[in-house]
C-alpha cells in the first residue's frame, strides 16, 4: 500500500483506473458549458452556479448540481463533462473522508488542493481524446490559516489562487468583466459585501451570463428553478434555500414585477 491515509492510491492498487487514455484529439474543441463562480465576501466564500446540462445545441437536464460539497469545508463546482466531475467528486469525497477516519485528524487545504490536482493529471488523455474534460473551482476554508481560498485548475491540473474571485465555464468571459468592474469601481469591494447582497451580485452575474451563453440556464420562476447558492466559512458549507432564492431574486434581480 503506498502513503497511509491516500485513498485515491488505493483505489489505483486495487486496479481502478480514472480516465480513459486514448489518443489525443488534436483540434477538438474542449465543452465547458456552464457558469460558475466564487467570490470572497464578508464572512467567507460565496459559490455559485447555473444548472443547466447541455449536449451541443440540445438542453437535457435543468436541475444540475454543478456545486458540489466535498466535506464540511470544501466545495467544488463543475464546468465540463458532468460523468467526468461526478466521478471525481465522488473520489474525492471517499479521499477525504479514508483521510479523516485512518488518520484521525482533516486532510490539510494544501492536500486537498494537491489531491485535485492529481485527478484532473490523471484525466489528460481523456480530457485531450474529447471525453472527460474538467475546468472545476475548488473552495475552502483553510483552518491553519484561519481563511476562506478559491482555487481554479486548468484540464492539466495546474491550479491558480483566485485571490478575490474566479469564474469558470462557457459563460465566464461575460461575468468575469462585471466581476472585475464591481470590485474595483463598485460601490464597495466583494469581500466586504454582506451574505445577502453578494447573493444579489451572483444571481445577477448568472442572470448576465444566461443572457449571453446560451449553455448557461437562467432562473425559471414558473418551475422554481434557481441556481445553486454555497457559502463556505469558518462554520463550514450552507446552502441557501430556493424560497430566499425567490424573495432575494424578485426583489433585486428581476424588473418585470
Amino acid at each position: 500500500m503506498g502513503m497511509q491515509g491516500d485513498f485515491y492510491q488505493l483505489l489505483k492498487e486495487q486496479g481502478y483506473v480514472f480516465g480513459v487514455p486514448g489518443q489525443a484529439g488534436a483540434g477538438q474543441e474542449l465543452t465547458t458549458a456552464t457558469t460558475i463562480l466564487a467570490f470572497k465576501y464578508r464572512d467567507g466564500v460565496l459559490v455559485a452556479g447555473d444548472r443547466r446540462a447541455t449536449a451541443g445545441n440540445m438542453v437535457m437536464y435543468d436541475r444540475t448540481d454543478k456545486v458540489l460539497e466535498i466535506d464540511r469545508h470544501s466545495v467544488m463546482a463543475i464546468a465540463g463533462v458532468p460523468a467526468t466531475a461526478y466521478e471525481m467528486a465522488r473520489i474525492l469525497e471517499h479521499s477525504f473522508k479514508y483521510y479523516r477516519r485512518t488518520q484521525l485528524q482533516e486532510l490539510s487545504f494544501e492536500g486537498k488542493l494537491r489531491a485535485l490536482s492529481k485527478l484532473l493529471k490523471d484525466n489528460v488523455a481523456a480530457a485531450l481524446a474529447g471525453t472527460g474534460a474538467v475546468v472545476p473551482i475548488f473552495a475552502g476554508y483553510d483552518a491553519e490559516q484561519e481563511t476562506a481560498k478559491i482555487y481554479f485548475y486548468d484540464i492539466l491540473g495546474a491550479e491558480f489562487e483566485g485571490v478575490e474571485y474566479a469564474v469558470s465555464g462557457s459563460g465566464s468571459p461575460t461575468i468575469r468583466g462585471i466581476l472585475h468592474y464591481l470590485n474595483t469601481w463598485g460601490e464597495q469591494p466583494l469581500n466586504v459585501m454582506p451574505e445577502e447582497l453578494a447573493t444579489i451580485q451572483a444571481l445577477r452575474l448568472l442572470t448576465s451570463a444566461a443572457e449571453f451563453d446560451s449553455a448557461t440556464g437562467g432562473v425559471n420562476r414558473e418551475a422554481g428553478l434557481y441556481p445553486v447558492v454555497k457559502f463556505i466559512t469558518a462554520g463550514g458549507v450552507r446552502t441557501m434555500s430556493d424560497p430566499q432564492l425567490r424573495s432575494l431574486f424578485e426583489a433585486n434581480v428581476s424588473r418585470s414585477l
